[in-house]
């Protein structure tokens, strides 16, 4: 397939940000994947707005978009934005497939969820080690209190006083 060497996953991938905790697409971005100019993509949602609530597309606030530019270095224009970009969530890239009807667009936006599928794995795998390792934790601090205990255990044992005890028991050297 023609964009698979043209976009790469791992090219894919270096487009998705988090905002807001969630993974997320600008429009920009996938404009240039589907091969339409921003505003023509923005055009599609905009016509099409009931499709895209809040939890599929988001414009960023100017706080998230500094965050963005100083974080990955995305270039200003140079005339500056007339708008915040939109940011679309899995589901908004999902939605977008709906609203551009080019082959393109289809192919793109199939390598994208495949791209999505891969990092939420990725994220699992990094839950279930963090879970791992916190009950790694916990059944270490037991450990360290049942070790503590029977240091404490020995101390006592050891500082009895031991004063005169009675001997009990054979005495070697006494005559039968």
């Amino acid at each position: 397939m023609e964009q698979e060497s043209v976009f790469p996953d791992e090219a894919i991938a270096a487009k998705v940000h988090w905002v807001r905790g969630q993974k997320v697409m600008l429009a920009h971005d996938l404009a240039t994947m589907y091969g339409v100019p921003t505003f023509r993509l923005n055009e599609a949602v905009k016509r099409n707005l009931s499709r895209f609530p809040e939890d599929f597309m988001f414009p960023l606030t100017n706080e998230e978009w500094a965050n963005l530019t100083s974080q990955i270095a995305i270039s200003r224009s140079w005339g500056g934005r007339r708008q915040l970009p939109y940011a679309f969530t899995e589901h908004g890239v999902l939605m977008l497939s709906s609203v551009l009807n080019s082959d393109r667009a289809i192919a793109v936006n199939i390598r994208i969820v495949r791209v999505f599928v891969r990092l939420n794995r990725l994220l699992q795998n990094d839950l279930e080690l963090q879970l791992r390792m916190e009950r790694m934790e916990s059944r270490q601090e037991h450990t360290d209190a049942a070790v503590v205990e029977l240091f404490e255990a020995v101390k006592q044992l050891l500082d009895r006083p031991t004063g005169d005890r009675l001997r009990i028991g054979y005495r070697g050297g006494d005559p039968v």
